[in-house]
């Protein structure tokens, strides 16, 4: 079936989160959407049911969409530990607590490998993006980045988990690189590769 193309100039993303708005702006740059959030807009946040990535990144953009009557990017994403069988999954947000505090979500993942007593610190960041239209239609992609896991944490450049995770190939955690080295490489970047070629390219 081919893809929708997005043709309307007016975007919502679907976030709350400043940290995310911040990173899928920069990559929407070259596209000269005229973009808003869903928290400029005061729409709300819907519950995340959805028992994958892609289910609550659907659930997230629809929800905007529809709201606004705008065509709505959402994206879902999290932080993949291996010995800790995918978690915290599409729950990394709610391990930080309604106050997202992820210096203690962090914590807790230390403490989860630490109980374990076990030397794997392979983990992958994982980040699917919906495209939603008003109308129901969805087109949705899925990006991921392997790599290991670092304590203490490092960096103040990145948000979320950033600082504990050292993509596979480089020395610094995601929370020490350049915004402009991670936006090449990360897991958000390669969900929006995709999205761009299905949806935004000529």
């Amino acid at each position: 079936m081919a893809r929708r193309r997005f043709a309307d100039g007016e975007l919502v993303l679907a976030t709350h989160n400043k940290g995310k708005l911040r990173e899928i702006v920069e990559l929407l740059k070259p596209f000269g959407a005229e973009v808003s959030s869903a928290g400029e807009r005061g729409l709300p946040e819907p519950e995340e049911t959805g028992f994958t990535f892609i289910a609550n990144a659907e659930l997230k953009a629809l929800a905007a969409a529809r709201a606004s009557g705008l065509p709505a990017l959402a994206d879902d994403s999290g932080l993949a530990v291996a010995a800790l069988g995918g978690a915290p999954g599409i729950y990394s947000a709610r391990w930080a607590g309604p106050n997202k505090d992820f210096a203690a979500a962090m914590a807790l993942v230390e403490e989860k490998l630490d109980a374990l007593d076990t030397d794997d610190r392979r983990a992958a960041f994982v980040s699917a993006l919906t495209l939603a239209w008003p109308d129901g239609h969805v087109e949705s992609f899925e990006g991921r980045i392997e790599g290991v896991l670092t304590f203490p944490p490092r960096g103040d450049k990145g948000f979320g988990y950033d600082p504990i995770f050292v993509p596979d190939g480089y020395q610094l955690t995601f929370g020490e690189l350049d915004a402009e080295v991670k936006h090449r490489i990360s897991h958000r970047a390669r969900a929006f590769a995709q999205l761009v070629e299905a949806c935004f390219a000529p």
